[in-house]
């Protein structure tokens, strides 16, 4: 199996609404995000890529565009934007256009990832 992955950032705020008012997520913040993706393939293509990253582009516009300097609650439509809902919005977004999508990770922190990525199909 072959893996590449790629790494997106933005910067964005969000509340998590419905946590204990001393949650330090309930009030209004903002993080550098960093998406990473990642994609599989059991074989090459005919150039030896998984995938060319230049044809991540439009997922780096649509970061750019839809999510950076952005209220998150507002773009997603919903106040529960966790970094695991994040990581499933894009995976679903690329998957979508790139189907060797394999997972997608989302940092808030250095310290911190969540990852989506689908239960192996059986």
């Amino acid at each position: 199996m072959f893996r590449i992955t790629k790494e997106f950032h933005f910067s964005a705020s969000h509340q998590l609404k419905g946590l204990p008012a001393d949650h330090q997520c309930a009030r209004l913040h903002g993080h550098n995000y960093i998406v990473e993706v990642e994609l599989s393939g059991e074989a090459l293509n005919e150039h030896g890529f998984v995938r060319d990253y230049h044809e991540l582009a439009p997922l780096k516009r649509y970061i750019d565009d839809c999510f950076d300097h952005r209220h998150l609650n507002d773009v997603l439509g919903h106040d529960m934007v966790t970094a695991e809902r994040l990581a499933q919005h894009f995976y679903d977004w690329c998957k979508d256009r790139l189907p060797e999508t394999s997972a997608v990770r989302v940092s808030e922190t250095a310290k911190t990832w969540a990852e989506y990525r689908p239960a192996a199909v059986r």
